[in-house]
């Protein structure tokens, strides 16, 4: 990938690699050994490394994200509250958080940040998203590489931690590289859980909204709206403890709510994908794609109660001996309320017959799901997109 150059408001040459600088001289708290970074934001790009490298974005100003921006060993990306950042260029404009580095989204409900296209009429795919690469444990085997970004990713620290991230919007992502890679809204690469993650959404992106690849971050109140491919999909062996999320397809494209895999070249591998979800909702729409409202699949595990499924084909669909084999200790959905489902449940083992497997779930026709049943929940209300719903 071409290196891009950033103008900032003041220069720091250190051996090969360019730092644009500019230190603060009434903060006397802060370590001769750190570099807060001002960039332009008209011409938001660059990559960015460095013990005590901090780059600082003014939520007065509206940032251009203009090329890929990555923040790599040992430096930061701080956004304060309220933020914009506008995105063009396709694959060329996206965030990545490299290995051993950290991103501190700052947001809240009055004043979220936002990640969004920066076209005159945007539309899914104007831009890449957000990419996040950490040290913890994934089942892949050999040497891993994020699949856009190209930054290395796992290992063996559990309690890695990626920075904080609230109260964030990202839309319009997805840019598409190949017909085999394209960013989600957000990915998740083997982070860790000493990372914070809580009132995200992803909005009409052209893939997935959320995705993890392996690690064991933890989340809550998540929102995906009208993303055009899975709108939470996780695989490699991610272990996270999770609460209150709600997704909606919308604008007529859409696929399934959840496409859960443990490893698709062997569902052996360990560890196990194996999350804990606590309040699900998830909507689909009559022109759903693959209209499955959870697919579980290729050796997961997962723990899911409080949940509702309306508007799909296909309520709960499990696949693969491994899989249907976690069934019902390792894999079960405790309290599910199925709204206008066609099909409340099936399975299929590795040859590709039918299984039973209602014994993977029990009915609560009580339950609230992500907190307000089929509504929008009162947690993600006023700092979220809604348009077109």
């Amino acid at each position: 990938m071409k290196k891009s150059v950033i103008k900032l408001w003041s220069v720091l040459a250190i051996s090969t690699t360019f730092f644009f600088a500019s230190c603060s001289s009434d903060d006397d708290s802060s370590s001769s050994n750190e570099s807060t970074v001002e960039v332009d934001a008209n011409d938001f790009q660059g990559t960015f490394a460095g013990e005590g490298t901090d780059v600082v974005l003014d939520p007065s100003k509206v940032y251009k994200l203009t090329g890929p921006v990555k923040i790599l060993e040992n430096a930061t990306l701080t956004i304060p509250a309220g933020t914009r950042i506008e995105a063009t260029g396709g694959t060329s404009a996206y965030i990545a958080i490299g290995q051993n580095a950290q991103i501190f989204v700052n947001g809240s409900a009055n004043a979220p940040v936002v990640m969004t296209s920066g076209t005159n009429n945007p539309t899914p795919g104007d831009w890449g998203g957000l990419v996040i690469c950490g040290n913890a444990p994934i089942n892949r085997a050999g040497s891993a590489m994020s699949e856009v970004g190209d930054l290395p990713y796992g290992g063996n620290l559990v309690s890695d931690n990626s920075g904080s991230i609230q109260y964030l919007r990202v839309e319009y992502s997805g840019a598409n590289f190949t017909a085999e890679k394209e960013f989600n809204g957000v990915s998740f690469f083997g982070v860790g859980n000493g990372t914070t993650v809580n009132y995200v959404q992803v909005y009409n992106g052209s893939d997935d909204g959320f995705e993890w690849f392996g690690g064991t971050v933890n989340t809550s109140n998540l929102i995906s709206i009208g993303n055009q491919d899975d709108q939470f999909d996780w695989t490699e062996g991610w272990n996270g403890t999770n609460t209150n999320w709600y997704a909606k397809e919308a604008f007529g494209q859409g696929n399934r709510g959840i496409e859960a895999d443990g490893n698709g070249t062997n569902n052996e591998l360990t560890p196990y994908s194996n999350p804990t979800i606590t309040g699900l909702t998830l909507i689909g729409i009559p022109e759903s794609g693959e209209p499955q409202g959870m697919k579980l699949r290729e050796g997961t595990q997962g723990k899911f109660s409080n949940v509702v499924l309306a508007n799909w084909d296909t309520g709960i669909d499990i696949q693969h001996d491994l899989t249907l084999s976690w069934i019902p200790t390792n894999l079960f959905i405790d309290g599910v309320k199925f709204v206008n489902v066609g099909t409340v449940s099936k399975g299929k083992n590795s040859a590709g017959e039918s299984i039973d497997v209602s014994s993977a779930y029990t009915i609560n026709e009580a339950a609230t799901g992500a907190g307000n049943g089929v509504n929008l929940p009162s947690w993600a209300q006023g700092w979220t997109n809604v348009q077109g719903l």
